[in-house]
């Protein structure tokens, strides 16, 4: 019995899917771009331990210091990483933080937060892998038009920027599955590995984690009460900001999200509420841990995490928990 045990766990050395396929990945698992976070002491522990770590473009100044992130990241891991590319509504992505990514040769390019044509329009002809965020059946499909080589299909639990349809990940995902050809990833309400089980069940193959991974050891520019708010939630204690600007966002419940909701009650438009959503409230918040000056995004996951352990220990309980999922999964077989 225990060899048998020891063979099952030496089976997931590697999980095989279409995407631990696409990127060259021991473990079908993503780290989000997590917007002042995703620095690379955190993408090169993700993908250490399997996963595809990630850098967060836009939140570097120039494309210098991008450049300096990336080579930071590859002094630390030898395996693949990504970039992650937030477009925002207006569609328009940086072209030198572009072009900064690809002179590094990074292998993938994620796609988050807006429209993604002008961003595919600079990737034409270059063979990076192209992974790009959506919220519906109908962006999916669209991204497949434009030369996605997998989406990310995000359901209303998740944290940051979500759909304006509430649709959830249960529902969601199997929907997306359906409507494209090319690999899915699950996102939203994810962060253990009943989790990751029950997105390859949907169809997924593989997940993309952004709130769990805040709450590690190697997510160091997130403040210790941001992390703090993280492990002592419940999957209640978030709320959706911005939702009367077409931009609903998942955050921390706190006092500057309730001023926030407050001022939209009131029919403030994004003029009278661009300082209050701006970057630097949500620096506030997540480096210096001020709630009542800024806000941090969370998904309702927050209330299934109950500690903050590295990233490697993060991604091997997950991995032990798809071993006896799929264990016990094989002892019922047998019964029947």
């Amino acid at each position: 019995m225990q060899r048998n045990q020891k063979r099952r766990i030496g089976e997931e050395k590697k999980m095989n899917t279409k995407i631990t396929e696409l990127l060259g990945i021991r473990y079908p698992i993503i780290q989000g771009g997590l917007a002042y976070l995703a620095y690379s002491k955190l993408a090169s522990a993700v993908s250490n331990a399997g996963g595809l770590g990630q850098i967060t473009a836009m939140s570097l100044e120039t494309p210098e210091l991008l450049k300096e992130e990336i080579k930071k990241t590859k002094e630390m891991t030898p395996y693949p990483f990504g970039v992650n590319f937030a477009i925002g509504q207006h569609g328009r992505p940086n072209e030198h933080m572009v072009e900064a990514a690809l002179e590094e040769g990074v292998p993938v390019i994620s796609m988050t937060g807006g429209n993604p044509a002008g961003l595919f329009r600079l990737l034409e002809g270059v063979s990076v892998k192209k992974l790009v965020l959506v919220a519906s059946a109908r962006q999916a499909v669209k991204a497949e038009q434009l030369g996605a080589d997998a989406v990310m299909a995000v359901g209303q639990e998740g944290g940051g920027h979500i759909g304006r349809d509430d649709v959830g990940t249960m529902v969601l995902i199997p929907q997306v599955v359906d409507a494209v050809s090319i690999p899915v990833i699950a996102s939203g309400g994810i962060g253990d590995g009943r989790g990751l089980m029950a997105a390859l069940a949907l169809g997924a193959e593989g997940i993309e984690m952004g709130t769990r991974f805040i709450a590690t050891k190697e997510c160091e520019h997130a403040h210790s009460s941001y992390k703090e708010a993280l492990v002592k939630g419940h999957e209640m204690d978030t709320a959706v900001i911005k939702r009367s600007l077409g931009a609903p966002g998942r955050a921390v419940a706190n006092s500057w999200t309730q001023f926030i909701l407050s001022r939209e009650e009131d029919g403030a438009g994004y003029e009278a509420l661009k300082d209050l959503i701006s970057g630097e409230r949500n620096k506030s918040y997540i480096y210096e841990g001020k709630a009542d000056e800024g806000f941090g995004w969370a998904g309702q996951v927050m209330g299934r995490i109950q500690d903050v352990p590295s990233v490697k220990e993060l991604i091997g309980r997950m991995i032990g928990e798809t071993v006896e999922i799929r264990k016990r999964w094989a002892e019922d077989r047998l019964k029947k």
